[in-house]
């Protein structure tokens, strides 16, 4: 089993968790916002349906400069959120497919000139940015539905809404 391997599996799974709190978004909400500093609901749904494929598209590159942060995207609707996520895990999933163990050895490197703000092997980027951070944001979207009184589906385990094990 490669380390990719391994990854892919783990994204998978952990899609389906993903999916099943993306379901729960309601539509009519999408631009509700818990805070003034705060992405909306729906802005958050889409980090969270894109950011594998994303993410996984840093493993292509060895350099790269500071990422400029910008106004994250709206969706219009929730199917649109869905399909993000089916195409970015799809994303995701075809380029981890592509790299064997050497290429995700790599360093991937943010460079500010000549400092170096952030530089780890490719495996660290796909672990630490396309896996936790990914659920990182889907914990935060979690709290966003509880704050709408919207049943928050198990993820780990029970939660106090859900237990898929009854």
């Amino acid at each position: 089993m490669s380390m990719n391997d391994a990854l892919i599996a783990e994204m998978d799974q952990e899609a389906e968790a993903t999916r099943r709190m993306l379901e729960r978004v309601p539509a009519d909400q999408l631009g509700w916002k818990p805070h003034q500093k705060s992405m909306s609901l729906g802005q958050l749904a889409l980090h969270v349906a894109g950011a594998p494929g994303m993410v996984a598209g840093l493993l292509l590159e060895d350099t790269i400069l500071p990422l400029e942060f910008e106004e994250p995207p709206s969706p219009v609707s929730k199917e649109e959120v869905l399909a993000a996520l089916d195409e970015s895990v799809d994303t995701a999933r075809d380029i981890l497919n592509g790299m064997d163990d050497e290429a995700m050895m790599g360093m991937f490197r943010i460079m500010d000139g000549d400092r170096e703000v952030l530089g780890m092997p490719k495996a660290g980027l796909a672990r630490a940015i396309l896996l936790n951070h990914w659920y990182h944001h889907r914990g935060q979207l979690s709290v966003y539905l509880r704050l709408l009184d919207v049943p928050v589906p198990a993820t780990y385990g029970a939660s106090a809404d859900e237990n898929l094990l009854q």
